[in-house]
């Protein structure tokens, strides 16, 4: 079994500085970011991101000038301030105690997600890592997911995924995983229209118990 966890919004309560980055970025090159543009958009990949806002205009030359950018922005926003959302780190110990293996599969890059690793004391928790630079297709493409589960060594119908945003829990159902959303960015109704299995307010107090059993049930389902 593996529990597979989007990195934004997920691990890590990392909107705001995000926000703040693609408005630095904005303000650095003069592309027309906005708040509303960022939030309908957080989840995609940058380079998605970045062809929705310009079109054929962008070039991939700039596509790749401007995602670094804007990740060195989020960096040195969130360098010393990261940390775990409410009920992660528990959720990860109690998961790895009963023999789940943990991956993170997020649009992201990996600078970011090495940053979070150091910052909050989680190495080595992780067996597979799938992040942008792995990936060719943007969420709601379940491609990220269904790399992770592929580095883990898991089949994905034994796999879990938590996730914040639609495209997010749209790619995880894609890829024939069980989807829990987690209502960080986006309202209930908006992870349950996507076809959420599961909506939780936060994973603090969340029950592995009962999320092993129904993977097992899955699991041997998929395999009749």
């Amino acid at each position: 079994m593996l529990a597979i966890f989007d990195h934004d919004g997920v691990l890590v309560d990392s909107l705001v500085f995000h926000q703040l980055a693609w408005l630095e970025l904005g303000r650095r090159t003069g592309l027309p970011l906005t708040e509303e543009f960022i939030l309908e958009t957080f989840g995609m990949t940058n380079p998605a991101i970045f062809r929705r806002l310009m079109g054929d205009a962008i070039t991939e030359a700039d596509i790749v000038r401007f995602g670094d950018l804007k990740e060195e922005c989020y960096r040195d926003v969130a360098r010393g301030k990261v940390v775990l959302m409410d009920g992660v780190a528990d959720l990860i110990e109690a998961l790895h105690a009963r023999g789940v293996a943990l991956a993170i599969g997020t649009s992201g890059p990996r600078a970011n997600l090495l940053l979070t690793i150091e910052s909050c004391g989680l190495d080595g928790r992780f067996a597979a890592i799938a992040a942008l630079e792995d990936i060719s297709r943007s969420k709601p493409d379940p491609e990220v997911f269904l790399l992770a589960a592929e580095k883990a060594g898991v089949d994905p119908a034994g796999a879990v995924v938590f996730e914040d945003a639609p495209i997010g829990i749209q790619a995880a159902k894609a890829a024939g995983m069980l989807a829990v959303g987690v209502t960080s960015t986006r309202p209930a109704e908006a992870l349950r229209e996507a076809g959420a299995d599961e909506v939780v307010d936060t994973l603090a107090g969340y029950c592995v118990d009962a999320l092993i059993d129904r993977l097992r049930r899955r699991k041997e389902g998929a395999a009749r």
